[in-house]
């Protein structure tokens, strides 16, 4: 029996996922694919380095595998956790991870790579968490809290909450990164639209992001050189446009069916090939079919979720839903846009596929947040003695009255 249970706690062994909504369903078995699907691509795109660095060509891959497993336990108890009791501790975790977030500037706390803190070691160098992932998910809830709600909310809590708002990216800029701070930004003017905020609002604050934006690039030369060097990353090969060009030829020698798994030899070549350029690893081994394939993986998922959010009757869960679908594949669309020149280089990671522990944990959160969306998306038709028909009730308006009027005429109130 103990071990029945802790089968169960993997999603693996769900017995209720036949009473689920069908797109709860699909979203379920497409994170499962997307994740190990992932884990195949992380294991040829990290060997060489690992086996280099380590003499243990499987090293990455088993960190991964090991957060993977972390991730899918907090993946099956999100899905079965009422939205309700997230939004309601959905605070607590925003502050703890916020103060983590600028715990991270502090001077002994915070660990620099490649010329950023976002780093907070724990008991050892090898273990690394990154708030800046980690607070994506309660982000999300906040925000769908504060936006679906905007109308009934005084304006004191509203301040409240937008500057608590603006810290969070305040404090994601300042490690610096640009591009997790524009992927937070944007996800929360999304949802803000979707509540159907005034326009001349979302403009300005529109207009006010590009400006900091701006600022940030004009005052950092590193992000200014690789503006420059994205423009044309064939004039400074060897410096600047190094990733760039290395990333393009990876993608170039693809060709149309690819070199073959495992067969990639721009891994060789190629800077952070596991995580913000895996992408170009990808296209290599699997060629434009195998991208086309994953770019399809991302669109699919993406109009489940749309579907998702279109169909859910609570105005807060809708915006959960929309919130969840907007990270997830805006974050999948502007890794690729780097991999293949369209957008300036930046270091964000491939949603599933990339190497990090806390991008994991964070993905599979909001996946969780997005499938238990779909789960509820139908909540505002059940009655209470519906209770045990699943998440989709079939009964239609017309037959919950009727059945409500029968009920009354048995058990009148007292």
């Amino acid at each position: 029996m103990k071990l029945l249970q802790i089968f169960q706690a993997f999603p693996f062994f769900d017995r209720t996922v036949d009473k689920w909504a069908t797109e709860a369903r699909l979203l379920r078995w497409l994170t499962f694919l997307w994740l190990f699907a992932g884990l195949a691509v992380l294991f040829s795109a990290s060997y060489p380095v690992a086996d280099l660095a380590f003499k243990d060509g499987a090293l990455y891959f088993k960190y991964q595998l090991a957060w993977a497993a972390i991730g899918l336990l907090l993946f099956n108890g999100i899905v079965h956790l009422p939205l309700k009791f997230m939004l309601k501790i959905s605070p607590i975790f925003l502050f703890i991870i916020l103060a983590l977030l600028y715990a991270t500037h502090i001077p002994g706390l915070g660990t620099t790579r490649n010329a950023a803190t976002r780093w907070l070691s724990v008991g050892s160098s090898s273990f690394l968490l990154q708030p800046s992932e980690l607070i994506k998910p309660f982000l999300i809830l906040q925000a769908a809290q504060l936006f679906g709600n905007w109308n009934r909310t005084h304006w004191k809590t509203r301040t409240f909450w937008l500057v608590v708002f603006l810290l969070v990216l305040g404090g994601i800029l300042m490690q610096p990164s640009l591009s997790v701070t524009a992927l937070c930004g944007i996800t929360l003017w999304l949802i803000a639209l979707g509540a159907g905020l005034p326009s001349f609002q979302l403009f300005g604050t529109a207009a006010l992001g590009t400006c900091v934006a701006i600022a940030s690039v004009t005052f950092r030369e590193y992000q200014r050189r690789r503006i420059m060097s994205f423009l044309d990353p064939w004039q400074d090969q060897a410096g600047d446009g190094y990733q760039l060009t290395q990333s393009l030829m990876a993608i170039g020698s693809g060709g149309l069916w690819g070199t073959g798994f495992g067969l990639s030899q721009q891994k060789l070549f190629l800077p952070i090939q596991y995580t913000d350029f895996i992408f170009a690893i990808f296209a290599e081994e699997f060629g434009l079919f195998g991208g086309i394939c994953l770019l399809a993986l991302v669109m699919i998922y993406g109009t489940i979720g749309l579907s998702v959010t279109y169909k859910c009757k609570d105005p807060v869960i809708r915006l959960i839903a929309l919130g969840c679908t907007s990270l997830i594949v805006v974050q999948a669309l502007l890794n690729v846009g780097v991999a293949t020149g369209v957008l300036p280089t930046t270091g964000l990671p491939f949603p599933f596929l990339s190497y990090g522990g806390s991008s994991t944990l964070s993905c599979l959160f909001i996946a969780g947040l997005l499938i238990r969306s779909a789960r509820e998306m139908s909540t505002a038709d059940v009655i209470p003695f519906a209770r045990g028909k699943g998440d989709r009730p079939d009964l239609n308006s017309k037959r919950q009255e009727k059945l409500g009027a029968s009920r009354r005429q048995f058990f009148p109130s007292k």
